[in-house]
Protein backbone atom coordinates (compact mmCIF):
# COMPACT_ATOMS: atom_id res chain seq x y z
CA UNK A 1 0.00 0.00 0.00
CA UNK A 2 1.40 3.09 -1.11
CA UNK A 3 2.10 5.81 2.24
CA UNK A 4 0.41 8.33 0.01
CA UNK A 5 -2.96 6.49 -0.10
CA UNK A 6 -3.08 6.46 3.54
CA UNK A 7 -3.08 10.32 3.96
CA UNK A 8 -6.88 10.96 3.45
CA UNK A 9 -7.55 8.01 6.37
CA UNK A 10 -5.58 9.51 8.69
CA UNK A 11 -6.66 13.17 8.01
CA UNK A 12 -10.46 11.30 8.76
CA UNK A 13 -9.56 9.55 11.70
CA UNK A 14 -7.74 12.70 13.18
CA UNK A 15 -10.56 14.55 12.55
CA UNK A 16 -12.82 12.30 13.99
CA UNK A 17 -10.42 12.32 16.95
CA UNK A 18 -10.62 16.22 16.95
CA UNK A 19 -14.53 16.43 17.03
CA UNK A 20 -14.27 13.51 19.94
CA UNK A 21 -12.43 15.77 21.99
CA UNK A 22 -14.57 18.93 21.22
CA UNK A 23 -17.88 17.06 21.96
CA UNK A 24 -16.59 14.76 24.67
CA UNK A 25 -17.78 11.65 22.32
CA UNK A 26 -17.75 9.69 19.86
CA UNK A 27 -18.78 11.68 16.52
CA UNK A 28 -19.40 8.31 14.06
CA UNK A 29 -20.73 6.41 16.89
CA UNK A 30 -24.61 5.99 17.06
CA UNK A 31 -25.33 6.80 20.39
CA UNK A 32 -28.03 4.37 20.66
CA UNK A 33 -26.63 1.39 19.24
CA UNK A 34 -22.94 1.93 18.74
CA UNK A 35 -22.96 1.37 15.11
CA UNK A 36 -20.66 3.35 12.93
CA UNK A 37 -22.35 6.16 11.49
CA UNK A 38 -20.97 8.27 8.01
CA UNK A 39 -21.67 11.58 6.95
CA UNK A 40 -24.02 11.68 3.84
CA UNK A 41 -24.51 15.34 3.16
CA UNK A 42 -23.17 18.96 4.64
CA UNK A 43 -25.72 21.58 4.79
CA UNK A 44 -24.10 24.99 3.53
CA UNK A 45 -27.04 27.69 3.39
CA UNK A 46 -27.87 29.59 6.11
CA UNK A 47 -31.78 29.24 5.27
CA UNK A 48 -32.15 25.50 6.25
CA UNK A 49 -29.92 26.11 9.15
CA UNK A 50 -31.83 28.70 10.62
CA UNK A 51 -35.08 26.47 9.95
CA UNK A 52 -33.22 23.22 11.85
CA UNK A 53 -32.34 25.45 14.63
CA UNK A 54 -35.90 27.19 14.72
CA UNK A 55 -37.51 23.92 14.67
CA UNK A 56 -34.71 22.29 17.88
CA UNK A 57 -35.88 25.47 19.83
CA UNK A 58 -32.81 27.17 19.52
CA UNK A 59 -31.93 30.78 18.33
CA UNK A 60 -31.21 30.69 14.87
CA UNK A 61 -28.47 34.26 15.44
CA UNK A 62 -25.43 33.42 17.22
CA UNK A 63 -25.28 35.45 20.64
CA UNK A 64 -23.58 38.75 20.74
CA UNK A 65 -19.85 39.20 21.28
CA UNK A 66 -18.73 41.00 24.36
CA UNK A 67 -16.62 43.63 24.42
CA UNK A 68 -13.15 43.13 25.30
CA UNK A 69 -12.41 43.99 29.19
CA UNK A 70 -9.38 45.45 30.30
CA UNK A 71 -6.82 43.96 32.69
CA UNK A 72 -7.91 43.86 36.07
CA UNK A 73 -6.91 47.05 38.55
CA UNK A 74 -3.97 45.10 40.22
CA UNK A 75 -3.04 48.71 41.51
CA UNK A 76 -6.37 49.86 42.90
CA UNK A 77 -6.65 46.27 44.93
CA UNK A 78 -6.26 46.12 48.41
CA UNK A 79 -3.31 44.34 50.34
CA UNK A 80 -3.85 41.72 51.81
CA UNK A 81 -3.38 41.68 55.81
CA UNK A 82 -0.63 39.29 56.77
CA UNK A 83 0.49 38.32 60.46
CA UNK A 84 4.26 37.31 58.90
CA UNK A 85 6.99 38.74 57.05
CA UNK A 86 7.39 36.75 53.58
CA UNK A 87 10.69 38.28 52.58
CA UNK A 88 12.02 37.31 56.36
CA UNK A 89 13.18 33.68 56.70
CA UNK A 90 14.69 32.10 59.52
CA UNK A 91 18.62 31.61 60.28
CA UNK A 92 20.44 28.88 59.74
CA UNK A 93 21.53 26.49 62.47
CA UNK A 94 24.89 25.48 61.43
CA UNK A 95 26.81 27.59 58.44
CA UNK A 96 27.22 25.79 54.67
CA UNK A 97 30.08 27.25 52.29
CA UNK A 98 28.70 27.44 49.08
CA UNK A 99 31.88 28.04 47.30
CA UNK A 100 33.36 25.43 44.61
CA UNK A 101 36.75 24.46 45.52
CA UNK A 102 37.86 22.32 42.97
Amino acid sequence: MDSLSLIPSLARYLWALLLARLFEALPLVCPNCGANMRIIAFITEAAPVAQILTHIGEPPRPPPISPARGPPAWDEAPEPASDCDLVAQPEPELEFDQRITW
